[in-house]
């Protein structure tokens, strides 16, 4: 049920006033947020028509207000920007993550792959000798393990985690002087 009745008092710097209602009881809590987004700030002395109900402190108050000879439109719900600007500000760090998330497991793939053994210092032949040696990949890592460059280049061929090639290039034990 609506009411009518009239601002008597009102704080614009709180927000906050009352209204006296036409059959002069007594003053009823308003807040700011009660009247129409439509930006008319709330004047003293003006006749507005409202509903009641009881606040969170128990009391009742004016809520819903309208102005007389204003055009009553659907209520708004009330939007916040910071709802969609939170779920915007959400958004950006995911991405980021996700995207250096792809690109350390394309790091790691890349890692996994073998790299192909082209040195023009090595005649086929010295290629071919080292196939036709039994070498096995027996958990030897390093240049020190190994007895001969051929062995070193199957090595870092074919068995995984060697340690033999320091700058990628396929030339295993570039530094040893004993090869």
């Amino acid at each position: 049920m609506r009411i009518h009745g009239t601002l008597k008092k009102w704080n614009d710097s709180r927000g906050f006033g009352f209204i006296e209602t036409s059959n002069n009881e007594k003053e009823i809590f308003v807040h700011i947020s009660a009247f129409p987004r439509d930006g008319t700030r709330p004047r003293i002395g003006e006749v507005v028509s409202f509903e009641m109900r009881s606040g969170p402190d128990g009391k009742m108050r004016a809520v819903a207000i309208q102005r007389p000879g204003a055009a009553t439109a659907a209520r708004q719900p009330r939007r916040t920007v910071t709802s969609s600007k939170r779920s915007s500000i959400a958004v950006v760090p995911m991405v980021i993550v996700l995207g250096l998330l792809g690109y350390a497991g394309y790091k790691f793939f890349i890692s996994l792959q073998p790299i192909p053994f082209s040195n023009p210092q090595f005649s086929a032949t010295q290629v071919d000798q080292a196939k036709h040696q039994n070498f096995k990949c027996d958990g030897r890592q390093h240049c020190s393990d190994m007895n001969s460059r051929a062995e070193a280049e199957y090595f870092l061929r074919n068995c995984p985690d060697t340690k033999m090639d320091g700058d990628h290039d396929g030339v295993p034990c570039e530094n040893d002087s004993r090869f």
